[in-house]
């Protein structure tokens, strides 16, 4: 068993540092806009229909093209994607820090953190990318700091006492008080989000991985049943009950097998770090990275994917052997 099967969920969330360090993954900051909640779930709606008419009549969308500028912050040679602090974007996203990401590395061949450029950024219902980079000046900024190394995390004790943040209850986007441990028994996927996120990549992909592996999951002949996802705003003064419910709406979600949890901050700080989510508010905007962690029938953390990205065929594959697991009486509560 890797070391990764080793962690209890109870571990998890209580052990915030150590499953930090285990987990190796890109530290990508996103920032989101603050558009207002009224023009942002019209906003999804009418992609969504554009999405099915696309689908129906077989027309290839056609990408949305903003111009842009900004100061490069970041590049990493052969990786697709750049972090700049863009300037704001007309009638799309506010002055913030964003990895971009690219069809070909070569767009920004030559260029290098400082250096300011004009760009043009393309958005499609699933995707988006920059290219057309040119430099149109020059920006003194401090020398990038080297990356810290992640260190492999040490086993975790054979019996640790019980996390009070298990019996917790969080709100979800129906309003109903919910704790981990109401889900005893039930194989579960949690990733982190906000509702504000511009770029489709990043938290929206995050959603659309649950609706697609959920609608995978309903599909399947002889499927287990006690599944369940939840995605934990870290929003919470913004993604209220209602906005989450409307978010939540906008993917089809089923409420008996998909919830959107919000709370306090202190209590979502602390389910966040336990997690390995790092996120830092500012203002509108917020930076964070990624994690979807699959938890067992019997409470123990099974996988952790630490990005974005297509992952619907992987969550099916995990929760059907997490499902599979004989649960115990004190699962998720150990």
């Amino acid at each position: 068993m890797s070391a990764i099967n080793e962690f209890s969920w109870a571990a998890l969330v209580r052990n915030a540092s150590t499953l930090q360090r285990s987990c190796r993954g890109e530290a990508m900051r996103r920032r989101v806009n603050a558009s207002t909640p009224a023009l942002f779930f019209a906003a999804v709606l009418l992609l969504a229909a554009a999405t099915n008419l696309w689908a129906q009549t077989g027309t290839a969308a056609v990408p949305r093209t903003y111009a842009a500028r900004g100061v490069i912050l970041k590049i990493n040679p052969g990786e697709d994607e750049v972090m700049i602090r863009n300037e704001v974007i007309s009638n799309y996203m506010d002055a913030m820090d964003m990895p971009f990401p690219l069809k070909n590395p070569d767009a920004v061949a030559g260029l290098k953190r400082g250096d300011k450029v004009a760009f043009q950024l393309h958005v499609n219902p699933d995707n988006s990318w920059a290219d057309h980079f040119s430099k149109i000046g020059t920006v003194p900024l401090d020398k990038d700091p080297e990356p810290v190394e992640p260190k492999p995390a040490n086993p975790p004790p054979a019996a640790r006492p019980r996390s009070p943040l298990l019996d917790y209850k969080f709100t979800n986007e129906l309003g109903q008080a919910v704790s981990f441990n109401d889900l005893r028994g039930q194989a579960l996927a949690i990733t982190f989000f906000y509702t504000r996120c511009p770029l489709p990549d990043f938290c929206p992909r995050l959603s659309k991985n649950f609706q697609e592996a959920s609608q995978k999951l309903g599909a399947m002949r002889n499927a287990p049943t006690n599944w369940y996802f939840i995605s934990v705003s870290f929003d919470p003064e913004f993604d209220t009950p209602e906005i989450l419910r409307n978010y939540g709406n906008s993917y089809h979600y089923d409420p008996a097998h998909w919830s959107f949890f919000t709370g306090p901050p202190d209590k979502i700080a602390e389910l966040a770090r336990a997690a390995g989510v790092e996120y830092e508010a500012n203002g509108g905007s917020i930076n964070h990275n990624f994690r979807t962690l699959i938890i067992n029938a019997q409470g123990h953390l099974q996988m952790i994917f630490p990005t974005s990205g297509d992952l619907s065929d992987q969550i099916v594959s995990e929760i059907l052997k997490a499902a599979a697991v004989q649960p115990t009486s004190k699962a998720v509560a150990r």
